[in-house]
């Protein structure tokens, strides 16, 4: 099984399909994952086969780190479109997120002042107060919602601790449409195990209904693109993701779709 444990705290740039030339925050230790999901998905692989070593790095390292590599890109010609905070789990998780959010915006106005601050996130802590602020300030505050539905979540996003559907789309509506919802949608049989599929309208009309609700600036809805820890999983087809995307767009909301 081939998974990516990306570098700390600064990776890339790399393309993105949805994004452009991003340059990667990665918040997370160097030598393992750590995050409050363990996706079946997960490019990252599962959470007991990486458990790191190293500790988070520090807002200083963050800071002299981002700053020579934006200076390099600076010297060679070639800016980021976005600096990305992904990596390798959760970037929320950080206890210092919201100051190592303020200082990318800082040297993102220095450096790069044309390029977006995204956050890649799946939502599990935007109920912390502090956590939804620096979210707001970022230009592309991205939040994961795959399904609505209990049973699904338990299967395939598998939240560590407790995660109430219902209460995080209750705190993305708080972000008064300074969101974009990205939703991965595949299908197949995770290790000839578990049956997984959210692209049925059984799961596509109530994720509408809290997308609605949510009214978020934009949704992107996907697909796998590396290879997964589990085996057996399929890709949504490019049909599946257009008509998911048009009724969305049918919404009023701008939407994609990522094969």
């Amino acid at each position: 099984m081939s998974t990516i444990i990306y570098p700390s705290p600064i990776f890339g740039p790399v393309h993105s399909r949805r994004l452009g030339i991003s340059l990667g925050i990665n918040l997370l230790p160097a030598d393992g994952k750590v995050c409050s999901f363990d996706c079946i998905y997960c490019e990252c692989g599962f959470n007991k086969d990486h458990r790191p070593t190293q500790p988070m790095p520090t807002l200083p390292q963050v800071s002299q780190a981002l700053e020579a590599k934006l200076r390099q890109m600076q010297a060679e010609g070639q800016l980021p479109d976005v600096l990305t905070f992904a990596g390798n789990g959760e970037p929320t998780c950080h206890p210092h997120f919201p100051e190592i959010i303020s200082e990318a915006l800082r040297l993102r106005d220095l450096y790069c002042p044309r390029a977006k601050v995204t956050v890649l996130s799946n939502a599990t802590m935007i109920h912390h107060q502090k956590v939804r602020d620096a979210l707001m300030l970022v230009d592309n505050n991205i939040l994961k919602l795959d399904t609505i539905s209990p049973d699904y979540i338990s299967k395939v996003d598998r939240p560590v601790g407790a995660y109430d559907v219902c209460s995080v789309i209750e705190h993305m509506k708080a972000f008064q449409g300074h969101l974009i919802i990205q939703t991965m949608f595949m299908r197949g049989e995770a290790d000839n195990k578990v049956s997984v599929d959210n692209t049925g309208e059984e799961y596509v009309a109530p994720w509408l209904d809290a997308v609605r609700e949510i009214a978020p600036q934009m949704v992107m809805v996907y697909t796998i693109d590396r290879e997964t820890p589990a085996h057996g999983l399929l890709k949504a087809t490019p049909e599946q993701l257009d008509a998911i995307r048009d009724r969305v767009i049918a919404l009023g909301i701008p939407c994609s779709a990522s094969y």
